[in-house]
């Protein structure tokens, strides 16, 4: 018993004696000093030259009311040209990692079934985040999509921190080759399409969460696109990596800002953090918006949740590491699905068609690593499966609809 206990008492100890020596000698972490925005200056805090490139997650922006209260209908007419007296039709995509091959694959079949619409809108997070723009930009990108679904490997997304690197750092894997990875497939003509599709109307807006505020933030990756800030292509990218950034296991990333003339940097990190999918802000009155624009008919809202929403069982060691990885697992499904729960609501209340795909509970393919080429392929041609034969879209969230 005795020798027993000693013997997983030593790794810990070895680790205690480590993180006190390099406190000792180092005297703070190996991170870069911060430049904290102040709380009073929350509200002030702007990307230089970008006003409109940012709003919280849980308000509707002023500068949006302002913009649609003070427009004629021939201003609107022409700033939303590819929006106004048309039908609308909104796209949300969840996180889920490498689930997000699903999602990849659901949107190739939806193009080759001759079915799929224009997006009058799409929303990422996460790994969502990353399918977005692909997704906003249509058809023609979807091989793009694919490639990044079916060949992306895990020392493509992160490399694991030594443990010293972990105990001075502010994660444990350094993501410096999804960084490499967004730029690559992320470039200035892809931005540049963004942006023109913006002109007409269109939006793709990305979630992350400011860690300083707590609270979700939505970017208008389209309002970047078409701006002067001379590093718009670096943040956009970095939007899109922070909405990946899962808190502990990624690193964070600081976006830089500016209030009263000063530069200060916020703390970004992964969009799931905050909700796991959303279309718009539930402040946010919808119908002013629709009846402003003349919509025609009721929007069609499309939600790509890259999960399953069935409850697995799955016996639990009685050690840490799988009663907290089991924990987050069951966290983050129930979290998912209020979130769609709160969607369906928002589509009641503003008249939206609510429709939901998610990956089916019969595929039961197990990766074998973080990206396993293998299980995304797999995956992605379910979701290309399913869509090309015409997709069975669920019309209420998991649970809802009891009549059966």
């Amino acid at each position: 018993m005795n020798a027993t206990m000693t013997s997983c008492r030593e790794p810990l100890i070895k680790l205690i004696l480590v993180s006190v020596w390099l406190l000792v000698i180092t005297g703070c972490s190996g991170n870069p000093e911060r430049h904290i925005l102040p709380i009073e200056l929350t509200s002030q805090a702007v990307i230089p030259g970008v006003p409109e490139a940012r709003f919280w997650g849980d308000e509707w922006p002023k500068f949006s009311q302002d913009n649609l209260s003070s427009s004629t209908e021939e201003q609107l007419r022409h700033d939303f040209d590819g929006v106004y007296e048309v039908p609308h039709n909104y796209l949300a995509i969840s996180g889920g990692g490498a689930n997000g091959a699903f999602g990849a694959g659901l949107l190739a079949g939806w193009t080759a079934s001759g079915t799929r619409p224009e997006f009058t809108m799409v929303t990422g997070v996460s790994t969502g985040a990353l399918t977005a723009p692909f997704a906003f930009l249509g058809a023609d990108y979807d091989d793009e999509l694919k490639k990044v679904f079916t060949t992306t490997t895990t020392k493509d997304i992160a490399i694991e921190r030594s443990l010293i690197g972990t105990l001075l750092g502010d994660s444990l894997a350094d993501t410096t080759p999804l960084k490499n990875l967004i730029k690559r497939y992320i470039t200035p003509e892809i931005i540049d399409e963004i942006g023109k599709e913006f002109k007409r109307g269109r939006r793709l807006f990305i979630g992350t969460v400011n860690l300083d505020a707590g609270r979700s933030v939505i970017w208008n990756i389209g309002a970047i696109a078409v701006s002067d800030y001379a590093e718009k292509h670096s943040l956009i990218r970095e939007i899109m990596r922070a909405s990946a950034a899962i808190p502990v296991a990624f690193p964070p990333v600081m976006i830089p800002v500016e209030a009263n003339g000063k530069q200060y940097d916020e703390m970004h990190v992964d969009g799931g953090t905050g909700s796991q999918v959303f279309v718009y802000p539930s402040a946010i009155d919808w119908h002013v918006i629709t009846e402003k624009l003349k919509v025609v008919g009721d929007p069609e809202v499309y939600i790509i949740r890259n999960a399953f929403l069935e409850p697995d069982y799955n016996g639990v060691l009685r050690n840490l590491m799988p009663i907290a990885g089991r924990s987050i697992d069951s966290l983050i499904r129930t979290q998912g699905i209020g979130d769609l729960y709160q969607i369906y609501a928002l589509c009641e209340r503003d008249g939206n068609d609510f429709n939901l795909a998610h990956i089916p509970a019969d595929f039961t393919e197990v990766p074998t690593e973080g990206f396993d080429p293998v299980y995304m392929t797999k995956l992605y041609k379910r979701g290309y499966q399913m869509a090309v034969k015409g997709y069975p879209w669920e019309t209420t969230p998991p649970g809802f609809d009891l009549k059966d």
